[in-house]
Formats: C-alpha cells, sequence, structure tokens
C-alpha cells in the first residue's frame, strides 16, 4: 500500500502559478485589445456584488473545462488549443487553478488576471455595476 502525498491548497497553487504568466490589469486589457479571452469564472452572486467587465465571457467555474477544451462535446465554437484565455476570479487564487487546468487540457496560452476582478476595477480599468 503506498502513501498519499499530502498537499496543501498553497503548494497546489504554487504549482499552478509556476505554469502561469500572470497578467497585470493592463496587461490583461492589452492581450484582449489583441485577441484575448477574458474569461470570468465568479458565480453570478458574486458577480452582483462586485460588479463586471463589459465584454468578458462569463463562464461559470463549474463547466469551464468543457467549454474550452477543443475536444469536448460540449465546447464553445471559439475553443482551440491555440487560443489566448484570461481567466479572471475576484482577487487571483480560483483563477491561478482553473487556467493551470486549461494548459492541463492543451490550451497552452491560458492564463490568469493577477489580483483578479478587484485589481482590474482599482487599477481604474472599464467596469460597470452588474444588471
Amino acid at each position: 500500500m503506498s502513501v498519499a502525498t499530502v498537499r496543501t491548497i498553497d503548494d497546489v497553487l504554487a504549482q499552478a502559478r509556476s505554469r502561469l504568466r500572470r497578467l497585470a490589469p493592463h496587461e490583461a486589457r492589452d492581450a484582449v485589445v489583441a485577441g484575448a479571452v477574458l474569461v470570468d469564472i465568479r458565480p453570478e452572486r458574486q458577480r452582483a456584488a462586485e460588479g463586471e467587465i463589459p465584454g468578458a465571457l462569463v463562464i461559470e467555474r463549474n463547466v469551464l473545462e468543457w467549454r474550452f477544451d477543443p475536444a469536448s462535446q460540449a465546447r464553445l465554437p471559439l475553443a482551440h488549443y491555440d487560443l489566448h484565455v484570461i481567466v479572471l476570479c475576484s482577487e487571483g487564487y480560483t483563477s491561478s487553478l482553473a487556467a493551470a487546468s486549461l494548459q492541463d487540457l492543451g490550451v497552452h496560452r491560458a492564463t490568469d488576471l493577477d489580483g483578479g476582478f478587484l485589481a482590474w476595477r482599482a487599477a481604474g480599468l472599464p467596469w460597470r455595476s452588474a444588471r
């Protein structure tokens, strides 16, 4: 019987982030202008409380991999392995794990927004109250 390796969530997060080139808010905005897809994975309740980024594609976390895996029957039409995907959550923790998961599926340009929506808003970039 083998002994399972025990890792904390901090270990998992650090490993995920070691594979990402995380983007600061202004870098993310510039990447979107150049064709990247900004994906908001926050649940509806959180978007309603914090606000939204105009033009961001809302794909809640629980279905993200199915929508962006080019081999999935549930994929979005834009899904492909070379797609530049920038994932955002509220503060940039869950988005790091999600971006690493997309990389595991072969979406090699997946990354996340360092500091999440709150950093975007604090940087003075466009956002709006949720409808």
